[in-house]
């Protein structure tokens, strides 16, 4: 089928083999980008230091990369059957049952807009600041934030590898900018190299929930490697091995990375220094040891991380929207793509919308907020990428248990271990770690007690999820060809047959 629009020809639900552009390096940095390294150090963890007080926040790195890793043992070898730009609502309805994975794509969409218009605030913020420092000009957040969506915009609406040559730039001049400040932070060290943030006595300590928390954040894109199983060159292996290097990257770069502010700032005054001074921390330590010019390149490549995750996100639920229109479970018109790039057109837009009105009413909001210029940070970002990450780990609980549903359908060529201990060991360990979420929601949200938005944020990630299951039930009466295509995609499809675990 094809839709027409001036000069724009789209097509929708038709796979094309020229969309097949990405590798594993460019997948790895769609994944690295969304997880944004510079953002993640000088805002995520100077956060984590200061609401919780604990100082052993590189070791939770290494012990939460481990527990993605277990959980990517299944995922990855998963990917390596079920090839859709679905991912996890694929894998869940595959693996469990049509209708949970319907629900399961309703909290996909809702966590990765989540995730991706709440960077907006941040993004706004700091862009906003920056031109009054450097110019003297006061620009309201909302305006860096709108151009912002029409850049990316564009790049949504384009060559999928288009986007993964900007990121690749950008992520790596953020990695040399860290690794930098951390032989700097090494060298400088007033209180001496000390390992104690790296011991189990400085995490476990009241306060290991929150950090858990806050440390799952700095992972969250890793899992989009299936995303783009549609447009790699090789799926079957691509995906397994940029889910592997990215989860490795980031766990060890994290790692070295907090343990290295820790280091330089002097492990028993991080904790006071990363309250007063935010993400100055990192700016301001460069400025002493390393130049201020090094500095200001590190502000600068801080916006530019905060662009680089605005586009990963959005190219993931720009997916989700194709993936669902395709197969009708949304509008149709979804799954519309650019006939000479092959990029989900529609579905690119449908989140560029969602983008503009939240962004605006925000802006609305916060006229005349007591927050003042901290107002986008504190509520747009700090709400959004806090509910949008708890949506992200509540899809992984339930993905490890559709790896063991699926391979237990379909057993392939998979041992024990991938097939049912990998994945149960990852449905514990992440369960464990969406419960200390939840009970710690209110730290995470900056609250003092709880009140209205403690429930209300949690119910935009639940309620989606209970809408969906009801919308594929109602599919199965009133469409059931549209509800046998669930999760399939395209390829395969021929394979499904009325009765397939239609009861489920």
């Amino acid at each position: 089928m094809s839709l027409t629009t001036g000069k724009e020809t789209t097509e929708v639900g038709r796979t094309h083999h020229h969309r097949r552009r990405l590798g594993v390096p460019a997948v790895t940095f769609m994944i690295i980008a969304a997880s944004a390294p510079l953002t993640v150090l000088a805002g995520g963890v100077t956060t984590t230091f200061a609401v919780t007080g604990v100082t052993g926040v590189p070791l939770s790195f290494l012990l939460l990369g481990g527990t993605l890793a277990v959980f990517a043992v299944g995922y990855a070898a998963m990917s390596r059957y079920v090839v859709n730009a679905g991912a996890f609502y694929s894998y869940v309805a595959q693996g469990i049952s049509r209708p949970v994975g319907v629900g399961v794509s309703m909290v996909a969409l809702m966590a990765y807009n989540l995730m991706q218009v709440g960077i907006y605030g941040l993004f706004g913020f700091t862009v906003s600041s920056l031109i009054n420092e450097r110019f003297g000009a006061t620009v309201p957040w909302w305006i860096p934030v709108l151009v912002c969506i029409a850049v990316v915009a564009f790049l949504g609406v384009n060559r999928v590898d288009l986007s993964a040559k900007v990121l690749g730039v950008l992520v790596g001049l953020e990695f040399l900018v860290v690794i930098v400040y951390d032989v700097v932070s090494f060298v400088v060290a007033p209180e001496g190299v000390s390992g104690a943030p790296l011991t189990p006595q400085s995490l476990f300590v009241p306060g290991v929930g929150a950090v858990l928390s806050f440390g799952i954040a700095a992972f969250m894109g890793f899992e989009s490697a299936a995303i783009y199983s549609e447009e790699s060159k090789d799926p079957k292996h691509t995906v397994a091995r940029a889910t592997y290097t990215a989860v490795a990257i980031i766990a060890v770069f994290y790692a070295v990375s907090s343990w290295a502010m820790a280091v330089g700032t002097g492990p028993s005054a991080v904790v006071d220094a990363s309250a007063k001074q935010g993400p100055d921390l990192m700016f301001g330590f460069l400025s002493d040891h390393a130049g201020v010019l090094l500095a200001d390149l590190a502000r600068l490549l801080f916006v530019t991380s905060l662009f680089a995750a605005l586009v990963s996100f959005h190219n993931a639920a720009a997916r989700y929207f194709f993936s669902l229109g395709r197969e009708q479970v949304l509008p149709r018109k979804l799954g519309a793509v650019r006939r000479h790039s092959g990029a989900p057109y529609a579905g690119s837009i449908a989140q560029t919308v969602i983008a503009v009105v939240v962004t605006v009413a925000f802006a609305i909001a916060g006229t005349g907020s007591s927050l003042g210029d901290l107002y986008p940070v504190l509520t747009m970002f700090t709400w959004l990428t806090n509910d949008g990450a708890m949506g992200l780990v509540l899809l992984m609980t339930v993905v490890s248990l559709a790896v063991i549903g699926f391979f237990r359908k379909n057993r392939h060529d998979a041992g024990i271990w991938t097939r049912v201990i990998a994945p149960a060991l990852g449905f514990v360990l992440l369960a464990a770690i969406f419960v200390l979420i939840v009970v710690n929601f209110n730290v995470l949200l900056g609250q003092n007690e709880t009140n209205a938005l403690t429930f209300i944020l949690p119910a935009t990630i639940i309620v989606p999820g209970l809408v969906g299951v009801a919308w594929a039930f109602r599919l199965r009466r009133s469409n059931p060809a549209v509800y046998r295509r669930i999760g399939h995609g395209e390829e395969g499809l021929a394979a499904v047959h009325l009765g397939d675990d239609e009861d489920l």
